[in-house]
């Protein structure tokens, strides 16, 4: 009788160290962890965390950074990740939206984004979240209009719940 095939339910994680060993090492530091890559130092940080470190709440949208779907903080900034090489992040911290609320089951923005009920299909939700982080690191009570020049696109048109979730998570932080 021949053996069933295994089905695993949960992909297989590759180690944060890949490719050849005539790559040179780079240092990356992510969502408070160390990790080192030997692989091609050009490969857009995106892939780093979609395919070697499986985080995947960071998004592809279009691969050329206007979208803002792939939006990570590098040294508390928002940047776009489908264009970022991992060779420029050496000796920044980058955080992911897996990363965003640190040791707190949530950041105050997620709440927000909880409580207004932001996501409509959720797609863009992650890059958003993300640029409003910067944006309230920056700007703790941001105008409507302030809001209105974050640069990340949803399709879905949720903007109007996007601003009520950045001004809900601007008035919990600012009272802490």
């Amino acid at each position: 009788m021949p053996e069933k095939s295994v089905r695993h339910t949960k992909p297989i994680p590759i180690p944060p160290v890949a490719a050849s060993a005539k790559e040179p090492v780079l240092p990356l530091r992510i969502n408070g962890k160390a990790y080192f890559h030997n692989g091609d130092s050009d490969m857009p940080l995106l892939w780093y965390l979609r395919d070697v470190l499986r985080l995947t709440g960071t998004k592809f949208g279009c691969g050329i950074g206007y979208c803002g779907a792939c939006t990570v903080l590098v040294d508390g900034k928002a940047q776009r990740a489908c264009i970022t090489p991992v060779k420029a992040l050496s000796g920044h911290e980058v955080t992911t939206i897996e990363g965003l609320a640190g040791n707190a089951d949530l950041h105050p923005l997620q709440q927000a984004w909880i409580e207004e009920d932001v996501a409509q299909c959720g797609y863009c939700q992650a890059g958003q979240i993300m640029a409003a982080a910067d944006l309230l690191r920056s700007n703790p009570h941001p105008s409507d209009e302030d809001i209105g020049k974050i640069a990340n696109l949803c399709r879905c048109g949720t903007y109007p719940r996007i601003r009520l979730a950045i001004k809900r998570a601007a008035d919990v932080m600012a009272k802490k």
